[in-house]
């Protein structure tokens, strides 16, 4: 048996990241945990530091943080001792950093208070949280991300508006390809370095189109663990990001980057699997949906406009359900209908699915899916029923959703039975950050009020 202290810490790891290894040493480590935004923050150390054990640290502060780095002060007992939390790394998520010349491999920490107690704040535990109510109960979520993302000219000055990249014929990107397979080879350099850093990251990609937008792409996921897919999201948006700049390009996850473009979503498709049998719970034996999949679509009714922060958590979210029908403005459900918020894609039953159309892409992978999930679980055990399936087009005299966060966040305020699943601690400061990052928005003065305010009032 090996003595070496990394091939023993190599040895738990996944065997996409022991291929890609191939023999070579790992050089660098990064410790990392996903924050409140989504983003990845961490430490990172030399193979030789890590390879010696002992605890790593980091202050429950990253917390505290709102997108633009800010610290908002919340009333919390000795907020700013910033108390140190306890990373313990979940081996099963190292993965390569293929983008760097180093060999390095990063790995997601779950965090812990020094006594033992999982951090409620942490939304990798937000979603851990939520599926343990369903394994309690026997039940396993499957999920399956849909991912879209703009590549963009490098927008270098902020003021600037974001415009469509330069494709391999030498023109910019201008008018609507969805589905076209021309549109998605003038990318063909940026996305076969996606393809390649996914690879390395062990991340199976699914199926890859050209969207409505100019530049926009979508890539999606295969179905499985609700966990494990929050987990590639973050990865894989990272990478995205290091893929386009390689190619001296911008990749965007904002909801609406650009005024005359339709905004970017991560639908999620989500269906309930009894873990004994291995069935899916939405069908009966004979093919027909069954209670369960009534129950689940009408929790995801009842509760969704609370959870609409977590799936919309920015002012420019609410950007994107507006101008358009690209993006479903309603809470209603039907068969193979994309007008609606809640679809239910053309399946056989043991696939049979809800697809969250809601979602932006600019969410934090693991509250959206513990979010939308959470609603679902509501509706199972209160047995919930939905509204009738809506028929035809889905634009009038239909339930909405709200227009703005701060309408949002009134009804996420008010969510006592949504709160109590994903832990009133975590709404608490979820809360309480989007405030600020409204507060911080609201005091902007926007390009539209210099140009049309200075001199016509």
């Amino acid at each position: 048996m090996s003595t070496d202290p990394v091939a023993a810490l190599e040895a738990k790891m996944p065997e996409a990241f022991r291929r890609y290894l191939n023999g070579r040493s790992i050089e660098e480590v990064e410790y990392i945990v996903p924050d409140m935004v989504g983003m990845s923050r961490g430490k990172s150390m030399q193979t030789g530091k890590w390879s010696k054990g002992g605890s790593s640290f980091l202050p429950t502060s990253i917390f505290y943080q709102t997108i633009t780095g800010n610290y908002v002060d919340m009333d919390i007992q000795d907020q700013w001792t910033e108390s140190d939390m306890v990373l313990e790394p979940d081996w099963s998520t190292a993965c390569a950093v293929p983008w760097v010349d180093e060999v390095t491999v990063q790995i997601i920490n779950d965090l812990y208070t020094r006594d033992g107690d999982l951090i409620q704040l942490a939304p990798r535990n937000v979603l851990r949280k939520v599926l343990k109510l369903y394994e309690d109960k026997g039940l396993r979520p499957v999920i399956a991300p849909e991912i879209e993302f703009y590549l963009t000219k490098p927008n270098i000055d902020p003021n600037e508006p974001i415009e469509p990249p330069m494709g391999r014929s030498g023109r910019r990107g201008a008018s609507r390809q969805p589905y076209s397979m021309v549109a998605v080879e003038e990318f063909g350099a940026v996305i076969d370095t996606i393809y390649d850093y996914a690879e390395a990251q062990g991340i199976v990609l699914d199926t890859i189109i050209q969207e409505g937008g100019a530049g926009q792409i979508e890539i999606n996921l295969q179905h499985g663990d609700a966990l494990n897919l929050a987990d590639q999201v973050f990865y894989f948006k990272r990478a995205i990001r290091e893929a386009a700049l390689k190619h001296h390009k911008f990749a965007t996850f904002m909801a609406k980057p650009m005024k005359e473009q339709p905004g970017s979503a991560m639908h999620i498709h989500q269906s309930i699997v009894d873990t004994k049998s291995g069935d899916n719970i939405f069908s009966k034996p004979d093919g027909t949906p069954a209670d369960a999949f009534h129950h689940f679509i009408g929790g995801i009714q009842k509760h969704l406009r609370s959870a609409v922060p977590m799936f919309a958590p920015y002012e420019n979210s609410y950007r994107r359900f507006k101008g358009g029908g690209s993006a479903p403005t309603n809470i209603e459900w039907a068969e193979d209908n994309r007008s609606v918020g809640l679809r239910i894609p053309i399946s056989p039953p043991q696939a049979r699915r809800v697809e969250n159309r809601i979602i932006g892409m600019d969410c934090n992978p693991y509250l959206a899916i513990a979010s939308s999930l959470a609603c679902g679980y509501l509706g199972l055990v209160n047995k919930i029923e939905p509204y009738a399936e809506k028929k035809g087009e889905a634009f009038e005299n239909v339930a909405l959703l709200p227009r703005h966060l701060d309408d949002a966040l009134e009804e996420f305020a008010q969510a006592a039975e949504l709160r109590e699943l994903l832990g009133e601690e975590f709404c608490l400061v979820y809360e309480a950050l989007k405030d600020a990052e409204l507060e911080e928005f609201h005091s902007e003065v926007t390009t539209w009020e210099r140009e049309q305010l200075m001199v016509n009032v």
